[in-house]
């Protein structure tokens, strides 16, 4: 087991982007501490942020959805008022206003899902979407770290 340490650095970075992304930590210092831990944990095992609370495979690629911050947060913040495995909550959540409930796994029913194969324009230039917030840029590559989220290149998917 990682040994937690008072003011993580991870805990830190997570604290900031989560901030800057208009959602918040939660409160519960000694949960969000474990949950830090826990994502530390997969990153010194697999090499990736996957989330504690999700089952890896340790296939990147294919772990690529669960990796923090999840494919899945911002549907679950909006709809639930915290994320599944509930390290971030919204502003709602946070000042006492949305009571966080017991939130359903998105995962299995995203996999079930057949890709929508509609294109609203057709562009000689891809456009790529990040699956984590939604950016969306055209370019011929995706670009190495989403603006917005700060994911990495392997988040995005090409839209359309």
């Amino acid at each position: 087991m990682i040994a937690k340490t008072e003011k993580s650095s991870l805990l830190q970075i997570l604290a900031k982007e989560a901030e800057e992304a208009g959602y918040f930590l939660n409160p519960n210092t000694e949960f969000t501490t474990d949950i830090v831990a826990g994502l530390e944990a997969n990153q010194a095992r697999y090499g990736y942020r996957a989330c504690p609370c999700r089952l890896a495979s340790g296939n990147k690629g294919t772990d690529l959805d669960i990796i923090c911050p999840c494919d899945y947060r911002d549907a679950d913040l909006q709809d639930y008022g915290a994320c599944f495995c509930a390290l971030y909550i919204s502003k709602e959540a946070l000042e006492g206003k949305a009571q966080i409930k017991s939130i359903p796994d998105r995962r299995a029913k995203s996999k079930e899902k057949p890709q929508n194969n509609h294109s609203l324009f057709k562009s000689s230039i891809p456009v790529w979407r990040c699956k984590v917030c939604g950016y969306l840029c055209a370019r011929e590559q995706p670009p190495a770290i989403c603006p917005i989220c700060k994911a990495t290149k392997e988040r995005f998917e090409e839209f359309g």
